[in-house]
């Protein structure tokens, strides 16, 4: 069986503003805490780790959400839609759709947007839809539809990569941005002060050209548009001490709104204003270093720094020891909250060969110069992980955070 390195973690030029650079409950010690699913609640939407679409997604994590037509009961459930705390937005292809969706147009014409992740790019018309995951429903939010052959897609998009545009090459039915912000790209702003990264772009017949965007007309994190239980999610998955064909879990909405959603003691990590924390390891410190669902595998260093030897082959954006490795690291936010982190990594090759799709210790190296570690899917089994939004209030602080 066929598996491939994941690694979604947009690019965009997000900076957070109004950082409230307190926290509470963040001491230090080891972040190893048991966790408990909570499986049940308006709030609660129920995720897995499984296979994917195509039957070969390697630790994706899914959850089904349900789109609509503004304010009208034309409704679609999508499943099989990647859970991504790397990003923020929800992004679906359009060969799954089978509604339509309002265009997004402005002044100078139908907006479409460009998002590179590390993976490659996603582009596609921003459109307007209710979306509703679990029980908790946003309304009017701009999503993205992912269609290449909507809108001729400009250089500038296309040399960002690979083009994501397919279940074959995005490897889900498409991607819910739960991360740290609300809209997808502050830098975008036309108040921003920070340029124009080129994320977005008005598409009139005479050819696309790039745009700057309010915060309010971007693809928006719907999570932030929940009426109630707004202020950022919790991923909860079990324990996982070998492969296994599954895993099922839950994606809890709201820090601290409602008594399933409580912090029960997680420690607050500060970010910087690019939502990134400091993590040490073997006595050197990568400040950029973030949480993500997204990605597959732990993904850090390289075989040069770490030892351990990547799979080589096919396979060689993964580590491949010959035996299991136990490694530590230690977390610190910006400006609070540390604890150590125990980790192990295995040997990706024999994983891929038992033929499951859940993996507690896949890793891969990222590249000599690379100054963050990517805390990958593997780092969610066994722990609730709460992801608090830019400018919400929490029992924890105002967000942006991650707790654990």
């Amino acid at each position: 069986m066929s598996y491939r390195r994941n690694f979604l973690l947009s690019i965009a030029a997000t900076v957070f503003t109004g950082i409230l650079i307190t926290s509470v409950g963040c001491g230090g010690g080891s972040s190893a805490k048991s966790n408990s699913i909570v499986t049940s609640g308006g709030n609660v939407a129920q995720i897995s780790v499984n296979g994917g679409p195509n039957g070969n997604y390697a630790n994706g994590v899914f959850v089904s959400v349900t789109v609509c037509a503004p304010s009208t009961s034309t409704c679609q459930t999508i499943p099989n839609v990647l859970v991504d705390t790397g990003s923020s937005g929800l992004r679906i292809l359009s060969s799954v759709m089978t509604i339509s969706l309002p265009q997004q147009t402005g002044s100078s014409g139908p907006v479409v947007e460009c998002l590179p992740f590390i993976s490659g790019y996603t582009w596609g018309p921003v459109q307007t839809a209710d979306v509703q995951i679990g029980g908790e429903k946003a309304s009017a939010v701009p999503i993205q539809t992912i269609n290449e052959t909507a809108f001729p897609v400009p250089t500038a998009c296309s040399n960002q990569g690979p083009a994501m545009d397919s279940v074959q090459t995005l490897g889900t039915n498409g991607i819910l941005g739960i991360g740290l912000a609300g809209p997808d790209c502050f830098a975008c702003s036309p108040n921003s002060g920070l340029g124009n990264p080129n994320l977005y772009y008005a598409c009139p017949t005479s050819g696309c050209q790039p745009i700057t965007q309010t915060l309010t007309n971007q693809v928006q994190n719907p999570v932030a548009l929940f009426p109630t239980d707004n202020n950022g999610v919790i991923v909860e998955l079990p324990s996982l001490s070998s492969p296994a064909p599954s895993l099922i879990g839950s994606l809890v909405f709201g820090i601290g709104t409602q008594s399933n959603n409580a912090l029960h003691g997680a420690t607050v990590y500060t970010v910087d204003q690019f939502g990134n924390f400091t993590t040490s390891y073997n006595g050197k410190s990568y400040s950029g270093s973030f949480i993500d669902s997204g990605s597959n595998g732990y993904f850090f260093l390289n075989s040069a720094l770490t030892g351990i030897p990547d799979c080589g082959g096919s396979s060689n954006s993964f580590y491949c020891p010959a035996s299991s490795d136990n490694l530590t690291a230690m977390n610190q936010g910006a400006s609070g909250g540390s604890g150590t982190v125990n980790f192990s990594v295995t040997n990706a090759d024999s994983m891929f060969n038992s033929n499951n799709f859940a993996f507690p210790n896949l890793a891969g190296p990222v590249g000599t110069s690379a100054d963050y570690f990517d805390w990958g899917l593997p780092f969610f089994f066994g722990r609730n992980v709460y992801v608090a939004i830019d400018g919400q209030s929490t029992p924890g602080g105002s967000g942006p955070f991650w707790a654990y």
